[in-house]
């Protein structure tokens, strides 16, 4: 919107947890946060006197918003029918279409294009992360939902089958995960989950040389370094629009995942166990290609 419409005020509007994520964007002209009552907050966005809404949550909070600003609004079509179909009864009516094309769609009105330049992420100058190997792989071991991770000794056989340094990535909650492991595989593996922000983590992904990586936040980020991307799949498809995307860059990126599985999906987000017991959209992946594609 910025580079196409540059006289145009871009403001953003998002949750206190991801103010780290947006606040170094150079294309947005001031950032509000949700740190009051939805209410109250669309009141005090009243007086901003914004001639647009783009709507990429379309939900009950954006249209209190709505209502409240009472201006044009374009909405993002969340396609929650075409989820259902597929989750509940595997019929796939959702269009082969990225998840960043559908976003686009809500500015299309305003003359606003897909420039095919892919994604942005902004690490401010102050962040670096010190004694990084020369040349590595990262490992993003995290998830959301237990249904969307790999099992630890299935890591742990990956890490063992890659004859390279292999950075170990995810939040305080993957630590522990992290130190089993980093130990079980080797001193190539160097485990990093829970010591590093999130704008540290996108400094080490930025100096990698690829990525294996769940369905997560920093597979998207990966991405927007235009790095390789091996993107691991449990009980989410890549059919609901979330792959790696890099515009009309040629970047190799491989999709690991079960097919053939009669219960996949079984969400369009995660369970925190598999629901059938068997777990086999992570259980079967094929490890060996893993550390090929690697």
């Amino acid at each position: 919107m910025k580079k196409q419409l540059p006289d145009c005020e871009i403001h953003f509007l998002t949750k206190p947890q991801y103010k780290v994520i947006l606040e170094n964007n150079p294309y947005i002209d001031r950032l509000h946060l949700l740190d009051t009552s939805d209410l109250k907050k669309a009141l005090e966005l009243k007086n901003e006197n914004f001639d647009f809404i783009i709507d990429l949550h379309n939900n009950i909070r954006t249209l209190i918003f709505k209502s409240v600003l009472n201006v044009i609004s374009y909405p993002f079509e969340k396609l929650n029918l075409q989820k259902w179909l597929l989750v509940n009864f595997k019929i796939n009516e959702l269009p082969d279409i990225h998840i960043v094309g559908r976003y686009l769609k809500t500015v299309a009105p305003l003359g606003v294009y897909n420039d095919g330049k892919g994604l942005d992420y902004f690490i401010p100058s102050t962040v670096s992360v010190e004694n990084l190997p020369d040349t590595f792989i990262v490992f993003v071991i995290g998830g959301n939902h237990f249904t969307k991770k790999l099992p630890n000794e299935k890591i742990i056989s990956i890490c063992k089958g890659i004859d390279k340094k292999i950075i170990l990535l995810g939040g305080k909650e993957d630590e522990t995960n992290g130190d089993e492991i980093a130990n079980a595989s080797g001193s190539h593996v160097i485990n990093l989950c829970g010591k590093l922000s999130l704008n540290e983590s996108a400094f080490v992904i930025k100096h990698s040389e690829k990525a294996i990586t769940h369905d997560t936040g920093l597979m998207h980020i990966a991405a927007a370094f235009q790095k390789e991307i091996i993107s691991i799949w449990g009980n989410t498809v890549p059919e609901f629009g979330m792959t790696p995307y890099y515009g009309k860059s040629e970047v190799g990126s491989w999709k690991s995942e079960v097919g053939n599985l009669d219960c996949r999906p079984c969400s369009k987000i995660g369970f925190d166990k598999c629901p059938k017991g068997h777990f086999k959209c992570m259980m079967m992946q094929d490890t060996e290609q893993i550390i090929s594609s690697a």
